[in-house]
């Protein structure tokens, strides 16, 4: 039996409808996958998860009379021919305190070469109580052959850490940075690092309980 015009037109239409289905779904994977990293980053922001520091604009409004102290840690991954590490391996403030801690960046290379800063602390929950006013790692760097560079980060303790049962009695925080090129894509989140492309150049990474 042969089809009828009216029945071809109808299969054509299916199969219109179809093959726009898949263009849309197959647009949207794409555009999701493109989305995937800066959701996933605001997420990190947000919750702290993965120990990514919060970034606010205000300092802290009350200090409390209890001590913590801040470890620094420093590494660089593969392609960052740079000499990166904190002045100061640790400092100790009281919790809800402003403080400012330095880093410093050597680029060993003959050439201008480019980083760009990830960072987490540990333990990984207190990354929600961290919190960032001032940091090098909110903009990429760009040393010249042989130049150093000071890098400062201004930071607080939040006081709202003392109510967190599993962070209540937490004496020790370690801030960590690792230097990635910056003509590569730097991870979303450092809560996960491949050690094999990183060059520890300063650790002091235990953390007080």
């Amino acid at each position: 039996m042969s089809n009828t015009p009216a029945t071809d037109e109808a299969r054509q239409k299916s199969n219109r409808k179809v093959a726009a289905l898949c263009v849309a779904f197959f647009c949207g994977m794409v555009g999701m996958a493109y989305a995937a990293v800066p959701l996933y980053t605001l997420f990190c922001q947000v919750t702290g998860y993965g120990g990514t520091t919060q970034r606010v604009t205000q300092y802290s409004d009350r200090v409390l009379d209890r001590d913590i102290t801040i470890r620094f840690d420093a590494n660089t991954a593969g392609g960052v021919p740079w000499k990166f590490a904190p002045v100061d391996r640790s400092i100790t403030v009281k919790i809800g305190e402003t403080a400012q801690a330095h880093y410093t960046a050597t680029n060993m290379a003959a050439r201008p070469t480019g980083g760009r800063a990830t960072f987490n602390v540990t333990p990984e929950t207190a990354g929600a109580y961290f919190n960032k006013v001032e940091c090098f790692c909110f903009t990429d760097t760009t040393l010249a052959a042989g130049e150093t560079m000071d890098m400062p980060v201004i930071f607080f303790v939040d006081p709202d850490i003392v109510d967190v049962p599993e962070l209540k009695n937490v004496k020790t925080i370690t801030l960590s940075y690792t230097m990635f090129p910056i003509d590569k894509e730097a991870p979303a989140t450092t809560g996960s690092i491949d050690r094999s492309t990183v060059t520890t150049t300063n650790t002091e990474a235990d953390v007080g309980g």
